[in-house]
């Protein structure tokens, strides 16, 4: 049996004129968090639908849990729960009977239901209000519910599409921690699209960098970082005057410079000694407190591959 639970080669989707999958080859290791992270019209969406089955695809193969997309669509979807655009909420329902349903959908056990309705719920911290109705609930209440939703028949791979999108910064912060918490207490594999940069850097073990269609990068956020971003060095301290930075910015192994809250930062063209750097500062009269070597971001990171891709 396949390590994988995602593997596909050469995958494609045309609408028309519109590649909207352009020849994506991708091998998801099962029992992990994926993202798939791309500007809006990359084909993220697409992507999904193409290995739940509910697209055709135009060329290439992709199997899913080990079934072929093409052929065992169902089975695929049987053993998947997926969060898309909708919630696929009923918001007139309580939160325990909204699960109750879905229980009974994917013919669960009168017993076996109303211990994952708990179990689910008091790890998303649902349990006490699980008896209301789910209109008067804030979006980021109703997301985690949909979570419950998707996992609630114990399914082996889970998609999410942009599951904190329009949350607000604590509620999505607060959905991200019981995503990863429930990740690793149900043994699923994830497949997570998502615009926030620092939700994937947080939860995912590999991501994907997508760009019309087309997947530029994948690898995990430390192996992004280090292949794709330059070094920079923070000094903090003070006396950072303008005929100082203007004589950095003048040294062939800087790149760029910029001061910000207090700080100097400085990105360098290659890895090399930031010693005779600090030495021109001191030289000039700057105060330094402290030098700090400091690896960019996966939003960096993610901003200079599009860059690189016009």
């Amino acid at each position: 049996m396949s390590n994988y639970a995602i593997e596909t080669q050469g995958l494609q989707r045309d609408f028309k004129t519109l590649r909207a999958v352009d020849n994506l080859s991708l091998s998801i290791q099962a029992g992990s968090i994926f993202g798939f992270l791309g500007p809006n019209g990359a084909g993220k969406t697409t992507t999904i639908r193409l290995l739940l089955g509910l697209l055709e695809p135009s060329a290439g193969e992709a199997q899913v849990l080990g079934y072929d997309i093409r052929t065992q669509a169902p089975e695929i979807r049987q053993a998947c729960g997926a969060l898309l655009e909708n919630h696929g909420l009923y918001e007139r329902l309580s939160a325990e009977e909204n699960l109750e349903y879905y229980g009974r959908i994917w013919h669960i056990a009168r017993r076996e239901r109303l211990q994952r309705q708990q179990n689910l719920l008091e790890s998303l911290g649902l349990w006490d209000r699980r008896k209301e109705a789910i209109v008067e609930w804030s979006r980021g209440m109703k997301q985690k519910l949909a979570v419950a939703r998707a996992l609630f028949h114990h399914p082996r791979l889970v998609f999410l599409d942009e599951p904190t999108a329009g949350l607000d910064p604590v509620a999505a912060a607060s959905l991200r921690d019981d995503l990863g918490q429930l990740a690793m207490q149900e043994g699923v594999t994830v497949f997570l699209t998502t615009h926030n940069l620092t939700e994937a850097e947080k939860l995912c073990h590999q991501v994907g960098v997508i760009r019309q269609g087309r997947l530029i990068a994948v690898g995990s956020p430390e192996e992004l970082r280090n292949r794709s971003s330059v070094p920079r060095v923070e000094v903090r301290g003070s006396g950072f005057s303008e005929k100082l930075i203007s004589e950095l910015n003048s040294r062939p192994e800087v790149k760029t410079i910029s001061l910000r809250n207090g700080s100097l930062w400085l990105e360098l063209n290659a890895e090399t000694s930031v010693t005779p750097l600090v030495s021109l500062l001191i030289a000039g009269g700057a105060q330094v407190e402290e030098v700090r070597r400091d690896k960019a971001s996966l939003e960096d990171v993610f901003l200079t591959l599009m860059e690189e891709e016009k």
